[in-house]
This record gives C-alpha cells, structure tokens and sequence, in this order.
C-alpha cells in the first residue's frame, strides 16, 4: 500500500514520486519519456522533480508536454541553479522554468545546491515569489544537516518544505542527523537516486534473496523494487526514481506491495549497515 507524505502547508501527497534526470536528453526517447510520466500519473503518482540544469531546460519543457492537459494531478517540482538564486536572477529563472513548464505556478522550488550567493538573499528572493504567486512553496537540495541549522535560523518558521538529498541503501549516512532533524523541523525529505547509480546496487545478491520472498501486482518482486520499498518504507520520505518507459515506471509503482518484515531489514542491515556515526552528506 502507497504510503504518503504531508508538506508544511497541509498538501498531501503519495510517497512515490517521479525524477527526470537525463530525461529529454535524447530525441529518440522523447515520446517513450513522456508516455512512462503520463503512465506514473495515470497509477497515481504526483510529485514530478525536475531543474532548470537538467538538459539545459529539455527535461522541464518534456515535463510540460507531459502534464499538459492535467496540471491539476501533478504537484510539480522544479530546481534553481545557485548562480541564479539571488534577488536579480531568480524571478527571471522561475518564469523561464514556467514557460517551459507550460504553467503558471510551481509547486514546489528548490535550490539545487548551495553556492555563493548569500542564503538570506536566496530566501528573501524564494518569499517574494511566493508573495508574487509564483511559486507555492520553497525548498532545497543537497543541504546537510549544518546547512539546514543554518537557513532554520534566517527563515520563517515552517518556510522550507523540503530538503532533496541523495538517499538509498548504498547512500544511508543521513539516517545518523539529517533525516531525523528534517523530520523535527517539518522539511519533507526527497530521495533522488534512491535506486543507486548504474545498477551496482541491484545486483547486491541480499536483494535478490529478499524480492524472492514478495510479489507484487506485477509478478515476483524485484531487487529494483526491493530497494525502493526500502526507502518508501521511512516516514516523511517521498523517493523519486527515474522511469523512461512505461514498463519501468509500472515496475517503480510496484514496489509500494512490498511490505518489508523485521527479518528482511535485519538482512539487509546486515549488508548495507547502518551508520553508527556522522557522514557528511553525499552528493552525485
């Protein structure tokens, strides 16, 4: 079963979300890319992420070809470059995003990263835009557990909706401070790569013993899905995980059958451990 995560202002939303990382970057795939978006729609899935980064603007202006006609199903989810996140640049980098998006508003906007334009100008130009209505809220990305001390003492309380940092069974550092803080102060936790980086991750053999345990609506689990039922699994996580085909994105879907045991975890505890002490925040 779906589980589901509630942003600071009472939106709710399901636990599974969509990334498009590379997503746009080829024209061969483009009508394949558009069809497994509008297939996760179609399952019920909301959150679309994206950036302005991403294919220099191709991945947001294919999201928009996707949600056009269906604005209303997506909670949308787009990214500022740091060099574009001061006072000056940032309303001209939101309106550009919303051209391409194909839209008035977005959802949800956040800084890609830190870089070297003072925070406090960055959230000023973030509060002016939700003032503006262009934006209904604001967060960040790629910020540790220092970085969001630091911007919970210049914003207003309750202002940063989420933190998307980089979060899966090869990457569990964060469990240590990160996502306990976030969950304390109410920041929405967006897991990208929560599937690793170039199947090494699915290959682990403990995955493979665990998906032939389950099934899901699709047939025998699988270790992508494994891995995916594993990150869903926290509270005030939403995973979002590339599909570029229908096929994969009923396969992402998928994974919310899986209800991990207690014994499964400690399986994979035991090949994945936990951290027992700080690691700074990883970044890909």
């Amino acid at each position: 079963m779906m589980g589901s995560v509630t942003f600071p202002d009472g939106t709710t939303i399901p636990a599974l979300g969509m990334g498009t990382w590379t997503l746009g970057d080829r024209a061969d795939r483009r009508a394949r890319e558009i069809a497994a978006l509008r297939a996760g729609l179609d399952q019920g899935l909301k959150l679309i992420d994206t950036a302005e980064m991403y294919g220099n603007g191709r991945s947001e202006t294919l999201v928009g070809e996707a949600i056009a006609g269906r604005r209303d199903d997506v909670c949308l989810v787009t990214k500022v470059l740091p060099s574009n996140a001061s006072r000056r640049a940032m309303p001209a980098s939101c309106r550009a995003s919303l051209r391409r998006l194909g839209t008035d508003r977005i959802d949800l906007y956040l800084l890609h990263w830190q870089g070297g334009i003072p925070l406090d100008e960055t959230v000023e130009a973030f509060e002016r835009l939700k003032q503006d209505g262009l934006i209904g809220a604001w967060g960040v990305s790629n910020f540790d557990d220092d970085d969001m001390a630091a911007l919970s003492r210049l914003a207003p309380a309750g202002a940063c909706a989420a933190n998307q940092i980089l979060y899966s069974l090869d990457y569990r550092g964060v469990e240590f401070d990160l996502l306990p803080a976030d969950r304390r102060r109410g920041v929405v936790t967006m897991a990208y790569s929560p599937l690793g980086q170039g199947g090494e991750l699915l290959r682990a053999p403990v995955l493979a013993r665990i998906a032939a345990r389950h099934e899901t609506a699709m047939g025998p689990a699988t270790p992508a899905q494994v891995a995916l039922a594993w990150v869903l699994r926290r509270p005030n996580v939403v995973a979002i995980p590339k599909a570029g085909s229908v096929a994969h994105q009923r396969e992402n879907a998928a994974a919310a059958d899986i209800a991990l045991s207690d014994d499964d975890l400690a399986t994979i505890d035991r090949s994945f451990p936990p951290p027992t002490r700080k690691i700074p925040l990883a970044m890909i």
